[in-house]
């Protein structure tokens, strides 16, 4: 038999333990949701409240059962604990049969391992018999005799005088080896003099302690026990014995500390995880101070972690990731902390430096470990990494959060340096780079100076080859650097008020070109990017309305304006007031980037947006990866679903364009349509422009056709994996047998019961069986070593793959020609919505 299954068994019988403990404990064991909740309770205390089951005292509600007088006590113990904090609280309950008994129970907060909830855990006793004899507590040879808890009486002076088996069962200590013992025979030494000094206040002033102590018995193990003494006094109040009753705790305390160690450490790698890094950093910075010797807190990124995630799959990575943070661990001194924050981000804190040059080779030995060949499951992978490293103290007073941001904006400028080294964070500099080189300003007096410009890329409608508008896009035109993408200066006034004078400038830039454009015989609408700061500012409604009254010529409907998805999550209240109030007098919104950000059913559906463009990421490989075809598709459903137009960008090729309206979305633009260009050339593109011939022919694909799309671009994905293996990269190839691959158990299936008396359909199965026979024969070559000679047929399998995707589109638009899909020839898809 292995270790691993003594292990599962051990682990399993410590469970059937735990579990017959609580079950048989005679005090009640019980755990609490936030809401106040009954979500477990052992036998005793259901029997306390006098019902049957955990759902009854539901139907009723826990504190129901609890005298009025003792509800707020109640309530407030309930909302200490899920602060974090534990509690003991006596009070009087009545059962559903009219019992009353009071209790006294031990509240600490612990955390639900999935969801990370905090619970309450109490742990309640049947104190009646002590407070209605609290005075004149005698022995009760039968309680005492039989009582499962472990009890210990002593005299005035602390000795020993009797115990109970159940003592000798949780001490190991024989009743005739303790009498006449004080009860410090038992002392763990984890508990200091000052917590016995409190305990004997307590007794002395109240009568009674109650709480949880750390013991030692007879065979050295530790354990931990509730406790509770209380003092039994003569008629002149004279104590005369001290009374112990106590019970094992040490599973309900292993069990807690696992939980306090899933919250506190990183489930993957066992490094610290964002919480204990950031409770240990605040130390460290504390004991800076005191020492006077500085600490480096360093940012570090993989570099290549995600090509190896990808190529390999999460396992390989996982695995990856836990033997890089192992040799990067080796490293470090103890007493230094590393953690991961997540994904492929770690963070060292380096404490106790001579000065800032000592850092340094701990800096080297981290990259080099970072770097370091690991072998993963037979696989040789390696990676690199970025990192930032702030100091502290250094310069201005920071916090923790503010030393990481620095540590991490390092980092970035290490990426931007070529990636596998360290960049040191320099406060002086930390303005400048922060700002993206340009100075808020420079960029206000380029506003000043007329050094913006706006470009226009058109925006088209595939099937019928009309152009129908614009997107207006701002340049810097600097006068040093060229023309300037927004990227290079944009994210500098992000959160200054700038923005909203460079945003309304591009607004009334785009009004003043609409009337160009009319006066010279083009109706053309204009799109315009707004970000969150204009939006949300006060005036933004009544100020565009002046702008719009400022050009009588231009239509509202002529200027749609368009938000970033997330942009407009930041207040959904406010924007969607903002959007309506704009509709009202005809000017429109756009979801830009629509996909990107949260994408909830629910924003869309309280977003009062005209159309949602569809980021260009997800544009740009759905030819080649079904994962951003099914998310494009996925989109468009939702579109159609809130009636809502949508618009492509990243549009390059005629085969997007084709998959696109095939789709069931005309509106696209991108530089495979055109370019962004000045204002001037936009009137002869328009005139100008042609709508490849094949889109007009192209029907709408009905959704039970879909799978004819997804299949080829499957097929593109299959043959791009086969090229990667022949070229020498890793990839792991779908199966070979054409009847176990995607479209192989679709030709079986689900397409023969469709398609199976279709000629084109026909001609599929043997051009894939085709193509299967050719990899296979290639990928022999490349195991006999004749990787050269199998790389030089590659052209055989893209004339296969050709033919076999081109049936594909024959039997695609064969099919929808025949289907119940919407005709595009009267203006709109099952995508487009009507006006």
């Amino acid at each position: 038999m292995t270790s691993e299954s003594h292990t599962e068994r051990a682990l399993r019988r410590s469970e059937r333990w735990l579990r017959a403990i609580i079950e048989n404990e005679p005090e009640c064991v019980k755990v609490v949701a936030p809401g106040g909740e009954l979500l477990e309770m052992n036998p005793s205390g259901l029997a306390m409240l006098e019902v049957e089951s955990v759902a009854e005292v539901n139907s009723y509600g826990l504190i129901r059962f609890v005298l009025p007088e003792y509800r707020p006590a109640f309530a407030a113990l309930h909302r200490r604990v899920m602060g974090g904090e534990s509690g003991l609280l006596e009070f009087e309950i009545v059962g559903l049969r009219g019992a009353h008994r009071w209790l006294e129970t031990h509240a600490v907060p612990i955390v639900e391992p999935d969801s990370q909830t905090p619970l309450l855990l109490g742990i309640t006793r049947d104190i009646t018999e002590r407070k209605q004899a609290e005075r004149g507590l005698s022995l009760a040879a039968s309680v005492f005799t039989h009582s499962r808890e472990s009890i210990t009486i002593t005299d005035a002076k602390g000795t020993i005088i009797e115990v109970n088996e159940a003592f000798t069962r949780l001490t190991g200590y024989a009743r005739e080896e303790v009498l006449g013992k004080n009860p410090r025979i038992l002392s763990s030494g984890r508990q200091s003099r000052e917590f016995y000094a409190d305990m004997w206040a307590d007794l002395i002033e109240k009568g009674y302690w109650y709480g949880e102590i750390w013991n030692r018995r007879k065979n050295g193990e530790m354990y931990a026990q509730m406790l509770t003494i209380s003092a039994v006094r003569d008629a002149q109040g004279q104590t005369q014995q001290y009374v112990a009753l106590s019970s094992d705790i040490t599973a309900l305390k292993e069990h807690g500390q696992k939980l306090e160690y899933i919250a506190h450490y990183d489930a993957l790698t066992t490094l610290p995880n964002r919480v204990l890094l950031a409770d240990r950093l605040q130390q460290a910075m504390t004991l800076t101070l005191r020492r006077e010797q500085p600490l480096a807190v360093a940012y570090l990124d993989l570099d290549g972690f995600k090509t190896v995630n990808d190529r390999y799959g999460h396992q390989t990575g996982d695995q990856l990731l836990v033997a890089v943070a192992a040799a990067m661990k080796e490293v470090l001194r103890e007493g230094d902390t590393l953690a991961r924050l997540g994904g492929d981000e770690f963070v060292a804190v380096l404490v106790d430096l001579e000065n800032v040059e000592a850092a340094l080779p701990i800096l080297d030995r981290l990259l080099a470990a970072a770097s370091r060949p690991m072998n993963v499951e037979g696989l040789e992978l390696q990676v690199s990494a970025s990192l930032g490293v702030a100091f502290y103290p250094e310069g201005k007073e920071v916090d923790a959060d503010q030393l990481l941001r620095q540590a991490d904006q390092a980092m970035y400028q290490a990426k931007l340096a070529g990636k596998n080294r360290y960049h040191l964070f320099d406060a002086v500099q930390d303005s400048s780079i922060r700002s993206h080189h340009e100075s808020v300003d420079r960029i206000r007096r380029a506003l000043g100076d007329r050094e913006f410009v706006l470009r226009y890329q058109p925006r088209v409608d595939l099937f019928s080859g009309r152009v129908v508008g614009a997107e207006a896009l701002i340049r810097w035109r600097h006068p040093d650097r060229g023309l300037l993408l927004p990227a290079m200066f944009l994210s500098t006034i992000e959160e200054h008020p700038l923005a909203v004078e460079v945003g309304e400038w591009v607004i009334e830039s785009a009004l003043r070109q609409i009337e160009v454009w009319q006066a010279g015989g083009l109706d053309l609408p204009v799109s315009v990017n707004v970000g969150a700061r204009q939006l949300q500012q006060a005036g933004f409604v009544e100020r565009l309305r002046n702008m719009l009254a400022a050009h009588p010529l231009v239509r509202p409907s002529d200027l749609e304006l368009e938000v970033l998805e997330t942009s407009a999550l930041q207040d959904l209240v406010r924007i969607s007031s903002v959007i309506a109030a704009c509709g009202e007098f005809g000017v429109t919104f756009t979801l830009d980037d629509f996909g990107t950000g949260y994408s909830s059913l629910t924003y869309l559906k309280r977003l009062p947006v005209a159309r949602l463009k569809i980021d260009q990421s997800f544009v740009r490989d759905m030819l080649e990866d079904p994962d951003d075809l099914a998310i494009l598709e996925g989109v468009l459903g939702m579109a159609a679903a809130f009636r809502r137009e949508v618009v492509a960008e990243g549009v390059e090729t005629p085969e997007q364009g084709a998959m696109l309206l095939q789709l069931g979305c005309r509106r696209a633009q991108g530089f495979g349509i055109a370019p962004p260009m000045p204002p001037h050339e936009v009137p002869a593109w328009a005139a100008a422009w042609r709508a490849d011939p094949s889109w007009g022919r192209l029907p709408a694909v009905n959704r039970d056709d879909l799978p004819l799309l997804f299949a080829s671009a499957r097929h593109r994905a299959w043959i791009g994996l086969v090229e990667g293996h022949l070229s020498g990269g890793k990839e792991a190839l779908p199966p070979l047998d054409h009847h176990q691959c995607h479209i192989g158990r679709w030709l079986d299936g689900k397409g023969l019961a469709r398609y199976g008396g279709h000629p084109a359909f026909q001609a599929i199965g043997p051009l894939h069986r085709d193509a299967h026979a050719l990899v296979t024969e290639l990928l022999s070559l490349e195991s006999q070593g004749r990787s050269p000679e199998a790389r030089a047929r590659l052209g055989e399998l893209h004339a296969i793959a050709e033919r076999l995707i081109g049936q594909f589109g024959v039997l695609c638009r064969e099919a929808g020609a025949g289907s119940s899909a919407p005709a595009r020839g009267l203006g709109r898809s099952r995508h487009e919505p009507a006006s």
